[in-house]
């Protein structure tokens, strides 16, 4: 493949990169009027916020898997094309049921698109610098997506209905389908087998039960639904993986597993999610609750965890030619380590230029993690098995991310809980009581609240900075990755146009 087309084929493989990521976190702002317009109750909104990421996080073992069998641009065209149509649903259902479901067939969709992207970038580009500095970009889409979604959802909210936060998708994918034939290879495996579909069933009732029983440990006082969904979300998962070892061609190769590289790197993707994602969840309370920020406000003040990570992946080519790719990690890691420290320091609104330059700090340093990182992983297999290695990937970025809302989120509680001596179980519980209280006794509540989650949040940074720590050494610990011998894999086939 020519350079010049390769490049202009990342410029398409970046529009779904970002929408998927944008997806993720867009609706956060846009929650309250859709629902109020939508009549939807409370159960409803947590559908409605969470069906798409447990579908995306669900299937994307699937769809990478599928991509290496049927092709993975045609896997990526269907999905954008049903991306596109299913956001329009989206953006005018008359009620809450139909939200939910479209939802829920957008995050189907949306998970063909990660991992097919990621897959066809390690093999447009062979060169390993080239390959390194385009998978950064890709990278740079996915973090930056994520970060802008909340404000390009603000600005759209304040001059447009709520359905224009899904339509922004539509004419992005529509360049995708018109573009991609003409720019993008197709890759495929000729002797990929059959789809398991046991396995498809197995690895999707695993991860949406126990992401769901994740994600509700957060929100219900009763945690016996969300354990039970735990134990046997556990359950089916040893049973999927039990047996993709027993098949000759498994929906997910784990073997690659005993690649140490690659291993210790699936970890550092994991951890890292479980920092960010419990720091942001406890950053983005803090700035509206604490210091009063609208949701608006709010997310421009988050902006730099975002941006953060974009400058980190975008920067983490030109630093892994200095030094080795696992020092350049390292280095990262222990600087996240330092900028969650700074969140030790943060007390009353005088510090809100510390939370961003801590905010941002972290994220600066995750950069060469999800860059370089992702190339070890991606790297470490033949070009045939990069759908799967890409969809164990984003498998790790999802469980971290729900992990740490979970994990981090209960932490955070019980500080706060036991800094209130269990007279109050939340920030937002404090303030709605204090309304009702005299002028003096709310202040004083609100006063003493607001310190409690100010040490929870400090408690928050300190986990994280162990967290990115303990990563640095694991991956300073890592061999140099090797590839699979190529002689044991099926045949490959690329059409070039």
């Amino acid at each position: 493949m020519r350079v010049n087309r390769a490049w202009l084929g990342l410029v398409v493989l970046m529009l779904p990169t970002l929408l998927v990521a944008m997806d993720m976190t867009a609706l956060l702002l846009a929650l309250p009027r859709l629902s109020a317009d939508l009549g939807a109750t409370n159960v409803q909104q947590l559908w409605i916020s969470d069906s798409y990421g447990l579908m995306v996080a669900g299937l994307v073992i699937t769809m990478g898997t599928l991509g290496d069998r049927i092709g993975r641009r045609r896997l990526l065209m269907i999905g954008g094309a049903a991306f596109a149509v299913l956001s329009v649903v989206a953006a005018f259902a008359t009620g809450p049921l139909m939200l939910i479901v479209a939802r829920a067939l957008l995050g189907v969709a949306g998970a063909t698109l990660a991992p097919a992207t990621l897959a066809l970038i390690t093999n447009m580009f062979r060169d390993e610098r080239q390959c390194g500095r385009a998978i950064a970009i890709w990278a740079t889409c996915q973090f930056t997506g994520g970060a802008l979604g909340p404000v390009l959802a603000g600005f759209l909210l304040q001059h447009f209905w709520w359905g224009s936060v899904f339509l922004t998708a539509v004419p992005a994918m529509a360049l995708l389908l018109l573009a991609g034939p003409v720019l993008l290879p197709e890759f495929r495996s000729d002797r990929a087998g059959r789809l398991d579909l046991a396995s498809v069933g197995l690895s999707l009732a695993a991860v949406l039960l126990m992401i769901y029983g994740l994600k509700q440990l957060t929100v219900e006082s009763a945690p016996v639904v969300p354990t039970v969904a735990l134990v046997v979300g556990a359950a089916i998962g040893y049973a999927f993986v039990r047996r993709q070892l027993r098949l000759e061609t498994p929906l997910l190769d784990l073997r690659l597993l005993r690649n140490r590289p690659f291993t210790a790197v699936l970890v550092g993707l994991v951890f890292a999610g479980i920092a960010m994602a419990g720091t942001g969840l406890l950053v983005t309370q803090y700035l509206q609750s604490v210091l009063g920020h609208s949701p608006v406000a709010s997310a421009v003040l988050f902006a730099p965890m975002g941006l953060g990570v974009a400058v980190g992946t975008m920067a983490a080519p030109a630093l892994a030619r200095r030094v080795k790719q696992t020092t350049a990690i390292a280095g990262g890691l222990v600087g996240s380590a330092l900028g969650s420290l700074l969140l030790v320091a943060v007390d009353g609104p005088g510090t809100l230029p510390l939370v961003m330059i801590g905010i941002a700090v972290l994220a600066l340093g995750t950069g060469p993690l999800f860059a370089l990182g992702t190339g070890l992983v991606v790297g470490s297999v033949p070009p045939e098995r990069a759908g799967s290695a890409a969809s164990m990937s984003e498998t790790g970025n999802y469980f971290g991310g729900s992990l740490g809302f979970a994990l981090l989120g209960v932490v955070a509680a019980v500080v706060y809980h036991s800094r209130m001596d269990g007279t109050s179980d939340s920030l937002a519980a404090a303030v709605a009581a204090s309304r009702h209280l005299p002028a003096g006794q709310g202040a004083d509540l609100l006063h003493t609240a607001r310190e409690a989650f100010t040490a929870s949040l400090h408690v928050t940074g300190v986990v994280a900075a162990v967290i990115f720590a303990g990563l640095a050494v694991l991956i300073l610990a890592m061999r140099p990755a090797t590839r699979t011998a190529p002689a044991a894999l099926p045949e490959y086939e690329v059409t070039r146009s």
